[in-house]
């Protein structure tokens, strides 16, 4: 009797757990909380959403409390599945082909094989001594840069792009006060609300047959296929983030609400396409919005950066939209000026001064003449902030945290600093800051913001650093002997065979890893060109730098393109690479393909101004080559002779 008695306690016991196990949770996301499925829970995308390739949305999304939309949304959803599964279907057809390279076939990741990513084959930057991958017992040959074309991605996915976003309210204030005879008689203020949020098209059901149980079955052979981590919270933002009932408030002047609306709606997704990817909705919950909000003279900025998007991209012409720009930068320029005589609100001061600096990168035509203050002299100014929040030794005292945050503004203008520093041919403010990080292999966060891995970006300050000292006439064997360690630091950072390759899954579910991995290839060759021009007498038209460009142009080939692409975040390797490349180079005919395919993006920003430079940099040099001369004009002299002063990143 005892032994029943135990057995019937165990077994209810083992019904309660359970049925505790099954148990809905309530905080699970929207959409498994719509499809009725259990939910992990994990963050920022749970195992369901992430395997099916769904948007998990964990704040409450609009099309929740309305019962059409909802509706709407799960026919969506349905649809998004299905054609996961034929993609899948599809994946496995072009994987299995006879006519498939085998090494395509054998890089497809698979439960027993996955690791970092779809391994196919890679482009070296440097197949020479100075590459992980030589043999030390070979005889050197002349031709030290042997390159190895990449294959294109093996197919196109059907999905929605990452650089879409989730559609989002803004509540905007506007003011507007009535004079009579210059006496203000009345003044009125309003609440309008900016919605982004656009009804889902109706789908019919092409199997009305389906069921959820074959999607199951589905999830769960997808369980065993390991999708890349992203990090939860990279950085330490400025702002904190906002809860999810948060409501935005922004008051405006009645005459600047249509500027608002247009940075909103059009300016706020180009601006950081990259930590876009990493931490959907990041850049415009945690970094802009909370600005625009707060930070009166960041408002200003970003008005007058929506004036000079418009101008450029809708051809506006006259005195009002020239007005409209004017009159923003100036009041940018003078709250800034006021603040800092004040010496205080040093955070809010820093963040406006490098949206200054930042944002006009994404915005603005080459043969923009209305008057402004050059990009390097707001960063004095930055600098000087950056120093009295103590941002640097900050990032330094982080080296060896694991998951420490680095701040989001030091982080930013490490990159402008890094890069902008090769404009000037002078030494990054931060250079010893970076050196220190480089020794420590701590990462800064710049792989998460801008692309590229935070150690390569580390030593491309080292050689903006020798380049300086170049150019105060720095002994020339010295110079070799620097040339020649940098040159190995750039091999130790190679990484294994296999790991560039296409951005997107089997299920053509997006990677920002892979594609962190892709576009550091492609600055560690830029790297390479850049470090190689310092050579004494350097001579662009010798076949390793010729190979070096070419593997440019192949590493290209598995970065996304096209208006929704990554083009706009290389134009700092496009120009060093562009820039030394031959008449018969493959990658002018891979630029201009690319500048087609971004369309009319590719007049406005840094790309549009490469694009200009780089015609004029091919002009000059192509002309000298056909005479017979290899010394070739240096694209920062051309920039010069014609008195742009541009921030090209």
């Amino acid at each position: 009797m005892v032994g029943t008695a135990n057995a019937a306690n165990a077994a209810n016991a083992a019904k309660q757990a359970a049925a505790k196990m099954h148990r809905r949770s309530r905080t699970g996301c929207f959409t498994c909380r719509l499809r009725r499925k259990k939910c992990d829970e994990g963050k920022p995308s749970c195992r369901a959403c992430k395997h099916l390739g769904l948007k998990c949305e964990y704040k409450r999304p609009m099309w929740w409390s309305n019962t059409d939309q909802r509706r709407n949304q799960k026919e969506l959803i349905k649809n998004i599945i299905k054609r996961t599964k034929l993609n899948e279907k599809t994946a496995q057809g072009v994987s299995m082909s006879a006519n498939t390279p085998p090494s395509l076939c054998h890089s497809m990741p698979t439960s027993d094989t996955f690791s970092d990513g779809i391994a196919c084959t890679r482009a070296p930057s440097v197949d020479s001594q100075l590459s992980l991958d030589y043999s030390f017992n070979q005889v050197g040959t002349p031709d030290l840069y042997n390159t190895v074309s990449m294959p294109p991605p093996m197919f196109a996915p059907s999905f929605p792009h990452p650089g879409q976003f989730t559609p989002y309210e803004v509540d905007i204030k506007t003011e507007s006060q009535m004079f009579i005879n210059d006496i203000p008689t009345r003044r009125d203020s309003t609440i309008s609300t900016f919605s982004t949020y656009q009804a889902p098209p109706v789908v019919g059901h092409p199997f009305p047959t389906e069921n959820w149980i074959q999607q199951d079955y589905y999830e769960s052979r997808r369980e065993s296929f390991a999708e890349e981590p992203i990090d939860f919270q990279v950085f330490d933002f400025p702002h904190g983030s906002f809860s999810p009932s948060h409501q935005s408030m922004i008051q405006v002047d009645e005459c600047d609400q249509h500027l608002l609306n247009h940075f909103i709606d059009n300016v706020l997704r180009l601006i950081f396409p990259i930590l876009e990817v990493n931490q959907h909705g990041s850049a415009r919950s945690d970094v802009i919005l909370p600005a625009l909000e707060s930070n009166k003279t960041y408002l200003h900025c970003c008005l007058s950066i929506s004036a000079l998007h418009l101008k450029a991209t809708k051809g506006i012409q006259g005195e009002q939209i020239d007005n409209d720009i004017m009159r923003h930068r100036y009041a940018t320029i003078s709250e800034l000026c006021e603040a800092l005589n004040l010496d205080t609100d040093h955070a809010q001061i820093l963040e406006a001064t490098l949206g200054m600096i930042f944002f006009q990168c994404s915005v603005g035509r080459p043969d923009d003449c209305l008057p402004d203050i050059p990009w390097h002299q707001h960063f004095q100014a930055a600098t000087s902030l950056v120093h009295k929040l103590e941002l640097p030794s900050h990032l330094v005292a982080m080296n060896g945290q694991p998951h420490a945050q680095p701040p989001f503004n030091m982080t930013l203008a490490s990159w402008i600093d890094i890069l902008g520093a090769t404009m000037l041919g002078r030494t990054p403010a931060f250079a010893d800051t970076y050196r220190e990080k480089l020794i420590a292999d701590a990462p800064s966060g710049l792989a998460e913001l801008m692309g590229c891995e935070d150690k390569i970006m580390y030593l491309i300050s080292e050689i903006t650093c020798l380049e300086a000292l170049k150019l105060e006439k720095m002994d020339e064997v010295q110079l070799c002997a620097h040339i020649k360690l940098l040159g190995d630091q750039i091999s130790l950072s190679e990484p294994p065979p296999g790991t560039v390759g296409s951005v997107y899954s089997e299920t053509g579910a997006f990677r920002p890893k892979q594609l962190s991995r892709n576009m550091t290839a492609v600055f560690r060759l830029a790297a390479r060109i850049y470090l190689c021009s310092l050579v004494p007498d350097f001579d662009r038209t010798q076949p390793s730098i010729a190979n070096l460009v070419h593997a440019m142009s192949d590493a290209m080939h598995l970065i996304p393109a096209g208006p929704d692409g990554f083009d706009r975040s290389l134009v700092w390797p496009l120009l060093v690479a562009g820039s030394v490349s031959l008449p018969n180079s493959s990658f002018r005919s891979m630029f201009s393909d690319r500048a087609t395919r971004l369309g009319e993006a590719s007049e406005f920003g840094s790309f549009g101004r490469i694009k200009e430079l780089l015609k004029d940099v091919w002009r000059i040099n192509d002309d000298a080559l056909a005479k017979g001369d290899k010394q070739s004009v240096h694209w920062r002299d051309t920039m010069r002779q014609k008195g742009w002063d541009f921030l090209l990143i």
